[in-house]
């Protein structure tokens, strides 16, 4: 049976163990897994009145399920947000918050730094809809003020970026974007609700990929969608009832256990993070160190005043390019080379021919990607171990090339 409740706040990680929670009439402890399609009736009236929404009751997993319920009532919990609705990967949480909003005719301006499918889906697939796009750079508040002189219907920016790490000022961007008429979504898979909070900087929509920090275990795929009640209900949920981007109950159960431990596997993976940033600078073969919290970061302020904390990822250049990242990440022996990200495992990319390969080589060279680029995903290895491995595979790489030039 389940108990009252009362009234007093929960913190974070109180949350992620008992947010959204309920229990059937057997009172399991754990969450119920409810791998079922559909939904039975106790009377065709039954059928007709929750079809026409004047009875509340489960129809089918493709509309809504109890597993994937809880799932949102925990994620909504934890951001702070009215509601949630999860999808079946984190790309389509992102389609649907805009899709289900944007129509022929309307505008939207969007960070330039953006993930290569997000990229996509601005400079591609809007405009095939009739629907105008505008990129700008997120650090460059000239630029955003100009873009949004004009009427816009949504802003699209995701902070830190992917995956050079830039910044954008939530607070001034949505103040603008709301002057021009627009909504602002913002991805924020890399900072993850422990570190970041949007909504409390103006923004209106928040996505996440839970594919990533919320599993934690590169297990499963998985979206979220955040904002008010009101849009939710009467924007978003009509566009995923009818056009079927659902999360299996499979998956949301898993991401519940996974974000049971969220709040430890953060804060650990981020103290990581900060030591791999420092032993990096110090190498004569890394030319770049992007990590928000370093005092070498050219947004550490801003980073600092929308952060808690600097982040479980670490984006560095290595000299001689393409060659010497092939040569650094083939020598890795702990660390493995996977373009996902937020995983227990420590994880290396080369975004120019990986997660940013079709965005093209001009677009690149504007965001700061070189061929020489590399991100780290920091992990919960021993961070002694993630250290002497990036150590070790530099070594080994500069021998390979020394002796090549030999």
């Amino acid at each position: 049976m389940a108990k009252s409740r009362s009234d007093r706040p929960l913190r974070p990680a109180t949350l992620l163990v008992r947010g959204g929670q309920m229990r059937s009439d057997f009172d399991e402890t754990g969450e119920a897994l409810y791998l079922t399609s559909g939904f039975v009736y106790d009377s065709a009236a039954q059928a007709e009145a929750t079809f026409a929404g004047t009875v509340q009751h489960y129809q089918y997993s493709r509309f809504g399920n109890p597993t994937v319920a809880m799932l949102e009532g925990r994620i909504a919990a934890l951001e702070g947000a009215e509601a949630c609705r999860v999808t079946a990967t984190g790309m389509a949480a992102v389609h649907a918050a805009m899709l289900s909003h944007l129509k022929t005719g309307d505008r939207v301006v969007a960070s330039r730094a953006l993930f290569g499918s997000c990229h996509w889906i601005v400079s591609t697939l809007l405009p095939r809809y009739g629907i105008a796009t505008e990129f700008v750079d997120g650090a460059d508040l000239d630029q955003w003020e100009t873009a949004l002189s004009k009427p816009a219907a949504l802003v699209l920016l995701e902070t830190p970026s992917n995956p050079m790490l830039e910044i954008v000022d939530m607070r001034a961007v949505c103040d603008l974007a709301h002057k021009a008429g627009a909504i602002v979504v913002v991805d924020n898979v890399f900072a993850t609700p422990l570190l970041q909070k949007p909504m409390q900087f103006g923004a209106d929509v928040v996505v996440y990929s839970a594919t990533k920090h919320f599993d934690g275990q590169g297990r499963v795929l998985g979206g979220a969608v955040l904002g008010s009640k009101k849009w939710v209900e009467e924007t978003l949920q009509p566009f995923i009832r009818n056009t079927g981007p659902s999360l299996s109950p499979f998956n949301a159960w898993t991401i519940l256990k996974g974000l049971e431990t969220l709040h430890l596997r953060v804060p650990a993976m981020c103290r990581s993070a900060a030591a791999v940033a420092d032993m990096l600078a110090e190498r004569v073969e890394v030319s770049r160190v992007l990590y928000p919290f370093r005092a070498d970061h050219p947004q550490q302020k801003l980073a600092m005043a929308q952060m808690s904390s600097g982040g479980t990822l670490v984006t560095f250049d290595l000299k001689g390019g393409k060659d010497a990242c092939f040569r650094f990440m083939d020598a890795l022996q702990l660390i493995d080379i996977s373009n996902n990200l937020g995983d227990s495992k420590s994880l290396a990319t080369h975004p120019a021919t990986t997660t940013h390969m079709r965005v093209g080589a001009e677009e690149r060279a504007r965001l700061g990607i070189t061929d020489g680029t590399v991100r780290l995903s920091v992990g919960l290895e021993d961070v002694a171990d993630i250290i002497d491995d990036l150590s070790e595979a530099l070594d080994a790489a500069a021998a390979v090339a020394a002796r090549a030039a030999e």
